[in-house]
């Protein structure tokens, strides 16, 4: 229902459109009116009607009937999720939806600017890479990298086929390495066509989140950059007790 009303309301402003655009262009309402096969009268409700509609009511969203789902990537992710078996999973569990996750590629390649910068490594050097993509409900939602320096995390677990287990922290703990602190930057753009075919999300922008992670020695041991599809997730912000005011 909400899908046809919103159709409703786009087709009832594509026709007002017409309606003045042949007005502009010399007919009067009599000749639009023996056009449409309507009176007079009910050409000047239709530009009347599409005229309340765009300019007092909300957009209804997309016109797409297409599932739709709210996935929460909170920030910053609390330590518990973090370490556990798998952010992704822990977060859609707890909201109640059904997880899904594939290892896609674990190999090296060269480095992009952002991800160059957050490792402070020069772009277009090698960096390990492992992707995951991410589904809710059997839905697209996230394609999630990581990346590690080659002094990092060459010849080691991290650069293993499938998931590291128990978990990618306590393979990065065993290695003798402790977290120091982090940093996430959310930029939001069009999606690639990699990331619009795999998410299904033509025409759609997505949320880039990522997050580098330095060792207590400031080493930047881990960036993971998060692609979310837009219309598919939420970002709760948590701040520390004491630190804000109303």
């Amino acid at each position: 229902m909400t899908s046809l009303q919103g159709q409703s309301v786009e087709l009832s402003r594509i026709r007002r459109a017409a309606i003045i655009e042949a007005q502009r262009s010399g007919l009067r309402q009599e000749d639009i009116a023996r056009h449409l096969g309507v009176s007079p009268g009910r050409v000047s409700q239709m530009k009347k009607a599409a005229a309340e509609d765009s300019e007092h009511k909300a957009p209804t969203g997309p016109l797409d009937p297409r599932p739709r789902v709210l996935v929460e990537r909170a920030l910053p992710t609390p330590p518990a999720i973090r370490g556990s078996k798998s952010l992704y999973l822990t977060e859609a569990q707890q909201q109640g939806l059904k997880p899904e996750r594939k290892m896609l590629f674990v190999g090296q390649e060269p480095a992009n600017e952002h991800v160059a910068l957050g490792l402070r490594v020069e772009p277009g050097d090698n960096v390990i890479a492992r992707r995951k993509m991410f589904w809710a409900n059997e839905i697209p939602v996230r394609i999630s990298t990581s990346y590690f320096r080659l002094d990092v995390g060459e010849n080691t677990r991290l650069d293993g086929e499938g998931f590291v287990l128990p978990t990618l922290q306590a393979a990065i703990e065993d290695m003798g390495h402790r977290f120091g602190n982090a940093t996430e930057t959310l930029t939001a753009r069009p999606a690639t066509p990699y990331e619009a075919d795999l998410l299904d999300i033509p025409g759609e922008w997505v949320v880039q989140v990522l997050r580098v992670s330095y060792s207590t020695e400031d080493v930047p041991v881990h960036a993971l950059e998060t692609i979310c599809a837009a219309s598919r997730h939420s970002f709760p912000v948590g701040q520390v007790t004491g630190s804000d005011q109303f």
